[in-house]
């Protein structure tokens, strides 16, 4: 496949006006994760408390996302992913006037993580399999790539300036993501494609359809089960608040650097990855790189400078990228359009379950352990998870090029 030029993808304008609709959109739900996360620790000082927040978010999503999947197949996406806009200004407007009202509490935020976790059960899916509808897909890898690349950019900067505002006002933090949220919601009525309705109820051969068209293709099986183990057992964000406080001993201002370093490595590959997409061995490219990621996280468990906590954080950000892009990539090429929604479902389960379940996964082993055993025992874990799946999954570790027949 020759590589088209960059200002081609950009000549496609519904994917333009998407890019910054989930720019914007991931831009507030940072800066809403990080006010959260700071919130909650003010409230409890408890890691236990921060590993729950991130089970909320995970059990409706686990519950939800299948049957999701099955409506984002048949309804508008661009639609969908505007609604879950809208709940989730409606969401930062409660937190508004909990802030005004003084009756922010740890109920509330548990709460509102529930509601989040119903809305990323519809939102992941949609922002997945709505991507391929508005490029042509020998564009596709670049596309996924620069908009690995938006989402990196709104991730480093939600939680800086989170941070920052959340140092001067809480309230202020909330308020901002209410516009960011409503101009996402904008933006996102404004894509326009090619929608064919489907029909069909919702039975359990629908529903399970994506699941079963994963398991059948294992090097998709492989790519996607590898990000969950190694995200699950590797992830430190949960903690940050105490290795910003109690180990690095930083306010939310560090709170909030610390958050966005990953994004930062994660933008500087997504750039790399735009200009020069993996053409070969993508497979052991993706293995080595999750590798990379558990080693990372073992210098920042072990670390007690802000500088190299930092520096680390953007190598698992890096190295992240390259799993993220590849996986995304092989699922789209090798996924029919009329299961999009039902194979994104699948995914986003497993992405859901690494990142919410992995915080609770990491609130409950640093209370068992501490946050620093916490942290470099997931690390190990990883490095060793990644070499398990050479063996495991033999057609991803072989996997040359990102479409098979090439």
């Amino acid at each position: 496949m020759t590589p088209l030029s960059l200002s081609e993808l950009l000549t496609h304008k519904a994917f333009v006006r998407f890019w910054f609709s989930r720019l914007s959109g991931i831009l507030a739900h940072q800066m809403l994760m990080v006010a959260l996360a700071w919130h909650m620790y003010e409230l409890t000082n408890s890691a236990w408390s921060l590993g729950l927040v991130g089970l909320f978010q995970f059990v409706p999503a686990l519950l939800m996302t299948l049957p999701a999947g099955h409506w984002v197949d048949r309804l508008h996406k661009a639609r969908i992913y505007a609604v879950c806009m809208g709940l989730q200004a409606v969401v930062a407007g409660l937190l508004i006037a909990a802030s005004w009202g003084h009756f922010a509490s740890p109920v509330l935020i548990y709460g509102i993580s529930i509601v989040l976790g119903g809305v990323r059960a519809f939102q992941m899916p949609t922002q997945q399999a709505l991507t391929p509808q508005l490029v042509p897909l020998p564009l596709l890898p670049r596309a996924i790539a620069m908009s690995s690349m938006g989402v990196q950019t709104a991730v480093i900067g939600g939680p800086a300036l989170g941070g920052l505002l959340y140092a001067h006002d809480v309230t202020t933090v909330y308020a901002v993501c209410l516009a960011l949220f409503l101009l996402a919601m904008a933006l996102a009525l404004w894509v326009r494609y090619h929608h064919q309705a489907s029909s069909g109820a919702a039975d359990m051969r629908t529903v399970l359809a994506g699941a079963v068209f994963v398991w059948n293709h294992k090097p998709l099986m492989g790519a996607i089960t590898l990000d969950l183990v190694a995200v699950l057992l590797g992830g430190a964000t949960a903690l940050l608040p105490i290795f910003a406080k109690d180990i690095l001993h930083t306010g939310p201002e560090g709170l909030g650097l610390l958050r966005a370093a990953p994004a930062v490595g994660s933008l500087i590959m997504s750039i790399v990855l735009t200009r020069w997409p993996l053409q070969r061995r993508v497979g052991h490219s993706m293995l080595a790189a999750v590798a990379v990621f558990g080693l990372a996280n073992i210098v920042f468990g072990i670390s007690q400078d802000l500088v190299l906590s930092m520096i680390a954080l953007a190598v698992t950000g890096a190295a992240d990228t390259i799993s993220v892009v590849t996986r995304l990539t092989l699922m789209q090429l090798e996924t029919p359009d009329d299961m999009r929604g039902r194979v994104s479902a699948v995914n986003s389960i497993f992405i859901g379950a690494s990142n919410q379940l992995g915080e609770f996964e990491s609130g409950a082993t640093a209370a068992l352990w501490g946050p620093v055993g916490s942290v470099v025992v997931g690390g190990v874990a990883t490095v060793l998870v990644a070499a398990a799946w050479l063996r495991l999954f033999p057609d991803l570790a072989q996997r040359d090029r990102m479409v098979s027949n090439q």
